[in-house]
């Protein structure tokens, strides 16, 4: 049960080597996974480096630091609400939490020490920045309800996913407020999309319990409804570059994203758990292309 606390837990090397209680907060904050930080992240590089924060590696740097922490305070205070609906599905039954491994107690404890963590590198931002960041707070807080009131709450999650956007571009300062609105719109319906393929994993479970998501709601026609939230993202995104240089050139650089979307779609299988969670899970590589499309572009349109 320790060994593989769930069974999509990456953890191997620092996390597996530390001593059962260590683990089991890290497994909480999900340390384990870092693809989750990684999806929380990128969207912050896309904001600093298209608004033209080419050479603010300091801040791109910070933002990963915040983005490790406060997704792990997010999926604490999660795991506090949802502790009761998570023993009645299958995939999250053992989480710390859950299964007993950590107390109420220790988790909100827990949740305030990565909850400081996050205070350090607001405390780095222009108050503008801080400002933006901090009215992430309710979002963040309302997230977990979503699944209880809503077929779709993966929208509500791509919003909350998204804001280090919002936060990066703010602190390079860029007026263009329409082309952050452009790229902020594109990652929300990107997360909507990934999150759509990892949701696929619960479906049955989420039946059983009565908990909400786009999988259940779009049915048979989940690859369809992923299809168009991508090429939705890409239009997006597509939109945000062509109002900072409008030249078919520049659209070239979101060629690679938008293949290594369309290559997630076309070997989708639905039914099948470990194809689902190694498609949401290259949606690292789809951040990471997407990135280098903003270096790329935001330099160009210096």
């Amino acid at each position: 049960m320790t060994e593989a606390i769930v069974p999509d837990s990456e953890h191997r090397g620092l996390v597996a080597r530390l001593p059962q209680t260590l683990r089991n907060y890290a497994l909480l904050a999900r340390f384990d996974r870092p693809i989750g930080w990684w999806l929380l992240f990128w969207p912050g590089a896309w904001g600093v480096w298209l608004a033209g924060g080419l050479e603010r590696w300091g801040l791109v740097l910070w933002l990963l630091l915040g983005s490790v922490a406060m997704r792990g305070a997010g999926c604490v205070y999660n795991d506090i609400l949802d502790r009761d609906l998570d023993r009645q599905v299958a995939r999250t039954a053992a989480r710390p939490l859950a299964s007993g491994a950590v107390s109420l107690k220790a988790a909100w404890t827990w949740l305030l020490v990565l909850c400081m963590v996050g205070l350090v590198v607001l405390l780095q931002l222009r108050w503008q920045a801080q400002l933006v960041a901090l009215a992430s707070l309710l979002p963040v807080a309302c997230y977990p309800l979503m699944k209880r009131i809503t077929w779709w709450p993966q929208a509500w999650l791509g919003m909350v996913f998204s804001w280090a956007a919002l936060v990066g571009w703010v602190e390079i300062g860029n007026p263009r407020l329409e082309m952050l609105a452009a790229l902020y719109a594109g990652a929300i319906v990107w997360v909507v999309g990934y999150d759509t393929i990892y949701a696929l994993q619960d479906r049955e479970d989420d039946a059983l319990v009565g908990v909400r998501s786009s999988a259940r709601a779009l049915g048979s026609h989940v690859r369809g409804g992923v299809a168009a939230f991508y090429a939705l993202a890409v239009a997006f995104w597509a939109f945000a570059f062509w109002l900072l240089r409008a030249d078919w050139l520049a659209l070239c650089a979101l060629l690679p994203v938008a293949g290594h979307l369309a290559w997630q779609v076309a070997t989708l299988e639905d039914g099948d758990g470990g194809n689902a969670l190694a498609r949401f899970r290259s949606n690292r590589t789809a951040g990471l292309l997407m990135a280098l499309a903003c270096l790329v572009v935001g330099n160009a349109g210096l």
